[in-house]
């Protein structure tokens, strides 16, 4: 009498009916993977593939027409008309031609108030910088207590509805005209906007390092020190560079209230109607954004 016979294989794949021998499903799966071809789709995923829009149910349907409503509710509250739109645009080309040509006679006071407008925002950037990487730490969730983290939210939240103008205002009052009001200012909005973003930054290291640092009986600083920092720090450098890239911008209208910068300078064009000196401001205003913003584009490119 015969020994019964395997069912027969082709290219690892059963051609018998017959089920597999026991223990062979494992090898059949790690030959599969070292072959490099893709797992069997299932039914479900085959009609999600097929019809990748579906239209939405009763839920999706209900979102839909919340959003559309908010739409419409805000497009009424905004005055947003698109005949007031069309009608002005004769305006606006008439305010753009009186605009030209730039008039750089004042190409020195220009570049003398781009230069002090530029130290502010370093400046304030790193003050800013510094005091919110402090706060960030207690408006962590995965570091800080948990009274920490709600006293420190709140005071956040304060600091980011506030504008910069309103405390540079403030300032401006404290310390006088001139540019360190704008950077009191700068440094105070940045811990508003900033202070959350290094936060968030921070509670999105992977959490096994830290419990690894924890089991060896490190303390809060140890592992703030060797498991938070050390994988948040490239996140915490990209988002300093944009900070500075948005308080160089920022910088340029603080001295609408006095505080230093080239935005006094901007102001009194306009009051003046000397249209080719502000369209001059404007303009070298464009050049040092665009050339920060490269450079800050180059940083970030190296640290990804």
């Amino acid at each position: 009498m015969s020994a019964p016979t395997q069912p027969r294989t082709r290219r690892g794949r059963l051609t018998s009916g017959e089920p597999a021998p026991s223990g062979t499903e494992a090898p059949f799966a790690q030959s599969q993977a070292s072959s490099g071809r893709l797992p069997q789709l299932t039914e479900a995923d085959r009609l999600k593939l097929s019809r990748p829009f579906q239209a939405p149910g009763l839920a999706g349907i209900a979102s839909l027409v919340v959003i559309a409503a908010v739409v419409v509710w805000s497009l009424g509250g905004a005055g947003f008309s698109l005949e007031k739109l069309v009608d002005g645009v004769p305006k606006m080309g008439d305010y753009l031609a009186r605009m030209w040509p730039p008039n750089f006679a004042k190409f020195g006071v220009i570049v003398e108030l781009l230069v002090e407008t530029l130290q502010m925002a370093i400046i304030g950037t790193l003050l800013g910088a510094l005091f919110s990487l402090v706060v960030a730490f207690g408006a962590a969730s995965n570091i800080a207590p948990r009274w920490l983290y709600y006293a420190t939210r709140a005071v956040l939240n304060v600091l980011r509805s506030v504008p910069e103008l309103i405390f540079a205002l403030m300032f401006v009052s404290a310390v006088g005209l001139g540019p360190f009001a704008g950077v009191l200012a700068i440094m105070v909005g940045s811990i508003g906007s900033i202070g959350k973003v290094y936060a968030e930054a921070m509670e999105a290291v992977p959490t096994g390092p830290l419990a690894a640092l924890r089991s060896t009986g490190a303390s809060r600083g140890q592992v703030i020190t060797y498991g938070v920092l050390p994988q948040a720090s490239p996140l915490l450098v990209s988002y300093t560079l944009l900070l500075f890239e948005g308080n160089v911008r920022g910088a340029t209208v603080l001295g609408l209230v006095g505080a230093g910068g080239i935005g006094l300078e901007l102001t009194n064009a306009m009051r003046l109607y000397d249209y080719g000196h502000m369209f001059a401001i404007i303009l070298s205003i464009i050049v040092l954004v665009t050339i920060i913003d490269r450079a800050s584009a180059l940083i970030r490119k190296k640290l990804s």
